[in-house]
């Protein structure tokens, strides 16, 4: 279908002058504005036009941004201080946004995007000044001198299935690997410690999980080069041996794997391996890539070839670190000892850490007053990879936080405050976000029962890898609320604390203190100790499944068959029947049908055998019976007698 001239120029919003002269550049012929074009040709000049047009405008976009002057704003920024930042008043930039059909108040906070776009119409490019925690970042990860790099010890951490032998196998390396001079060998636990295999060291992380990987776990297999994957011959692969994979290979982690118990009788180490080409761990000996081997945590079989295997993967990794720079790396764990105060068990990743540095964690800082490495003995010094307790922090840090040595006590202070605001800043967010999923929980789900808990533990690290595994329960309709969390033995504070709020008390490798056990069995606190997490997360469960409503399931009982409707007055319709299967019973819910579609459902208002009122009538007997309510009886009407039981309710995810 043709289009003249004109009726393009109108509708590409140009004079027909314009779209002549458009034309004639592009070298179409035409006579005037009347002249007509075919679909092609007028599907190319839109084209051409629209081509154009862009490229008009993606110069002018670069010419803008070439002249954009920089503007430095700190986040979050509200309307008001960002209008102050422009020049402009708060009620310009509020209208400005409202065209942008963005709502907002002089103290809304304004996303990136929205403040990158309006500061390019007033012509600013906007920047952030770098944080003090940037700045620090920066001191700590210079530009490497390759001349200074040396090899360090691999950190290797083990995961696998509860009962698999991860414990067993390290406690074996620990016995066997440590030299005869060391009194006693390893007796420190630090959650970490150092063996020597064939004159080089190796790490290992002695950090705990169970069924649902904890944070520790997680941030374990983030501070480890290597993971031995613990599989027992017998059991084969277990759930939890599938969610350590899954870590291992989300922290980019190189797996090592262990098939433990190799001394049992009748065990199929082909059949283990079967199983692992399913997670695509395919051994050497069947063609993949992943070093396995065979071990006996209990009889020390296979395990020296283990520790070569993990020294051959380590030197394919070119593991280096350079001891010259200020120390950083990871806290393996935090606690309160009792003398001292409190400590934390750290990693270093890189650099050397020595007495007298100043150290910042994410929630703590301070002075290293004394080292002790896993032996027991102090030190003035701890290299790269070295697991070292250290004393002298102003608090007890998580498993996990990272750690940074920093110049002197008034550079810590200041980026200590600087991360408690933006901590602080964090939690009113969360709080209030928590606070709105509340209340759309409540409209939607009625009243949202809860399950209240006061949580110790031996560590930091236990308390928080067991609030994330009960964090990831399912709460359709009931939430896990830990009220208060901490390290140390239950006391009568958390005792009372039950009380007046209803809540059990979970305890992890604790006790419970004299005066706090007395005001338990007084007032008939729930309180609980465990040594393993995975037996926490299943007696919560059961308790939140207790607390669930049950459901209402109906339960047949009888049917009976209409044979003859009469009328008795000041009664109504009874229905004489027959009943067909089952008993009918007087109390029992009855639906009536007819032609198979539910006509009524109810109560029976009388149950009678002649002139008797009777509490149920069993099968191949006549009985009449009265319907509450329902006077629309006929022949042929089938009524069904059902019973209605309780049922306990499974959780459901949200």
């Amino acid at each position: 279908m043709a289009i003249r001239v004109h009726q393009l120029a109108k509708k590409l919003g140009m004079s027909s002058k314009e779209m002549l002269e458009v034309l004639s550049r592009l070298n179409v012929p035409v006579k005037g504005h009347m002249s007509s074009l075919d679909d092609e040709t007028a599907e190319i000049v839109t084209h051409e036009l629209a081509t154009e047009q862009n490229k008009k405008k993606e110069v002018e976009v670069k010419e803008k941004e070439a002249v954009l002057k920089d503007l430095e704003v700190e986040f979050p920024v509200t309307v008001k201080n960002f209008a102050l930042k422009l020049g402009i008043k708060s009620s310009d930039l509020i209208q400005k946004l409202i065209k942008k059909n963005i709502f907002a108040s002089i103290n809304h906070n304004l996303d990136d995007v929205t403040i990158n776009a309006i500061a390019a119409e007033y012509g600013y490019k906007v920047h952030r000044p770098p944080t003090a925690e940037e700045v620090l970042f920066q001191d700590h990860h210079q530009v490497v001198d390759k001349t200074k790099l040396v090899p360090r010890p691999p950190v290797v951490t083990l995961m696998g299935h509860v009962d698999h032998g991860k414990t067993s196998l390290l406690d074996y390396i620990r016995k066997t690997k440590v030299t005869e001079k060391e009194a006693g060998g390893i007796t420190q636990h630090i959650g970490a410690y150092e063996v020597m295999i064939n004159k080089k060291a190796v790490t290992f992380l002695d950090t705990p999980g169970h069924e649902a990987f904890t944070a520790m776990r997680a941030r374990g297999a983030n501070a480890a080069d290597i993971i031995v994957l613990v599989v027992a011959a017998d059991d084969g692969v277990m759930p939890q041996t599938k969610e350590a994979v899954d870590h291992a290979k989300a922290a980019g982690v190189p797996i090592v794997v262990a098939i433990n118990k190799c001394d049992l009788p009748s065990i199929s180490v082909d059949k283990v391996k079967k199983q692992l080409c399913g997670m695509q761990l395919i051994s050497e000996d069947m063609g993949g890539k992943t070093v396995t081997a065979k071990v006996s945590a209990k009889t020390g079989d296979g395990v020296d070839n283990l520790l070569e295997m993990l020294l051959l993967e380590a030197e394919l990794l070119e593991l280096k670190a350079d001891p010259t720079l200020p120390a950083s790396g990871v806290v393996i764990e935090g606690k309160l000892s009792p003398g001292q105060g409190p400590t934390a068990t750290i990693l270093v990743k890189n650099g050397t850490l020595r007495i007298g540095d100043i150290v910042l964690t994410d929630s703590c800082y301070g002075k290293v007053k004394a080292m002790i490495n896993d032996r027991g003995h102090r030190v003035k010094e701890a290299p790269p990879s070295m697991p070292v307790e250290i004393l002298g922090l102003s608090g007890v840090p998580y498993a996990g936080e990272t750690f940074f040595t920093v110049k002197d006590d008034k550079k810590a202070k200041e980026l200590f405050s600087s991360r408690q605001d933006k901590v602080r800043e964090d939690n009113l967010k969360k709080t209030k976000r928590i606070t709105l999923e509340d209340i759309y929980a409540r409209l939607k789900d009625g009243i949202v029962k809860e399950l209240k808990i006061i949580l110790k533990g031996d560590v930091k690290g236990s308390v928080e890898a067991i609030e994330q595994s009960l964090g990831e329960l399912p709460a359709k309709e009931i939430k896990v609320n830990i009220i208060h969390s901490d390290v140390g033995n239950i006391n009568d504070a958390d005792a009372i604390l039950a009380m007046a709020s209803d809540a059990v008390i979970i305890g992890f490798n604790v006790k419970i203190e004299p005066k706090a056990k007395e005001t338990i069995e007084k007032e008939g606190i729930d309180a609980r100790i465990y040594s393993i997490i995975y037996e926490i997360v299943a007696d919560v469960t059961a308790a939140m499944e207790g607390m669930l409503e049950p459901i209402s399931k109906e339960v047949f009982l009888g049917r009976a068959i209409v044979r003859q409707v009469f009328v008795v007055s000041k009664v109504g319709k009874i229905a004489g029947c027959t009943i067909q299967k089952g008993t009918i019973a007087r109390s029992a819910i009855i639906k009536v049908k007819r032609s198979k579609e539910v006509v009524y459902e109810g109560k029976i208002s009388s149950l009678k055998r002649f002139k008797d009122d009777v509490r149920e009538v069993a099968e191949g007997f006549e009985c009449g019976i009265g319907v509450d309510g329902f006077n629309t009886l006929r022949e042929g009407d089938v009524i069904e007698a059902f019973g209605i039981e309780k049922v306990a309710r499974r959780l459901e995810k949200a």
